[in-house]
């Protein structure tokens, strides 16, 4: 499906800029209910990340080219949003990571190299591995989960195509069937749309089951920067009804940890209190906030 050829822009070189981007648009649309009808599969793959990290497991990203890019982007985007060691999501790229920036095009076709690299980061049957192929056929993803699985990893294939064969390979699949792209076999247009979806919805789901979330506002945050110190400040602000200035005191006082300075405010107790109290808690900042109440007052 990934290699074929879309009726709807067969003239795509006759186009106008605007015909164009109508045309990209209405395919892209297409995108968001191909990822809806897998949606079991997903569920499937994150409650197994959720278990593993719980026992201490880590996730990987296994691909090439594009896909293994949009696992870059996502792994990197976790330590910030959700204070996790770096290498509690991490990617295992044909290529290596100089793949990132320069296409290394001839290295997915090595089978052997993704389970050796994938071996080289020493994982466990408490690990979780995602092999990312749009085609569904890139030998390099498929040798990572074929060695996972001899590990006794929990293995997850993710492509665009049904019955893919990486899908044979995988204690999960996750198919998002796209169609084909407005430029025949560019799947770095809706195939890596629908991936960049999906591990959006993986890590972010797994983390906010990990109690990195009150409401809607990342109360694990890294605040390492002007941006997300103001971030910071403004999400204890939001929760417990403190001004700037007070957020900034306590923020300051946790050693610009967003947890501990809610739970120092709602309970009224020490920053070493209120890590105790959310260490108890598993992470869980209002049940955090309930322990320190009964357990120091």
């Amino acid at each position: 499906m990934t290699e074929q050829r879309n009726i709807n822009s067969m003239n795509l070189d006759e186009m106008s800029t605007g015909e164009i981007l109508r045309t990209i648009n209405n395919e892209d649309k297409k995108v968001a209910l191909a990822v809806e009808a897998a949606l079991a599969d997903i569920e499937i793959a994150i409650e197994h990340v959720y278990e593993a990290f719980v026992k201490g497991g880590r996730l990987f990203y296994c691909g090439a080219g594009t896909s293994g890019r949009l696992g870059f982007i996502d792994a990197s985007e976790c330590p910030p949003t959700f204070m996790t060691p770096p290498d509690m999501v991490q990617t295992v790229m044909a290529g290596g990571d100089k793949a990132v920036s320069r296409a290394v095009e001839n290295s997915e076709d090595d089978e052997q190299q993704g389970a050796e690299d994938l071996r080289s980061r020493n994982i466990t049957e408490n690990d979780v591995v995602i092999g990312i192929t749009a085609s569904g056929r890139t030998p390099y993803p498929i040798g990572a989960l074929k060695y996972a699985r001899q590990i006794g990893a929990f293995t997850v294939a993710l492509s665009c195509n049904e019955h893919a064969v990486i899908s044979q390979y995988a204690d999960c699949q996750i198919e998002a069937v796209v169609g084909p792209e407005v430029l025949t076999g560019s799947t770095r247009l809706k195939a890596g749309t629908a991936h960049k979806m999906i591990l959006n919805m993986i890590s972010t789901t797994a983390m906010i089951k990990l109690g990195k979330v009150q409401e809607n506002l990342m109360v694990d945050v890294h605040a390492s920067n002007y941006k997300l110190m103001d971030r910071a400040r403004r999400i204890i602000m939001e929760i417990t009804n403190v001004s700037y200035e007070q957020a900034d005191q306590m923020l300051e006082a946790a050693n610009k940890e967003v947890k501990p300075a809610i739970v120092m405010i709602e309970a009224g107790v020490s920053l070493a209190e209120a890590k105790a109290a959310i260490q108890e808690s598993k992470g869980y900042v209002r049940k955090a906030i309930d322990y320190a109440q009964k357990q120091y007052k």
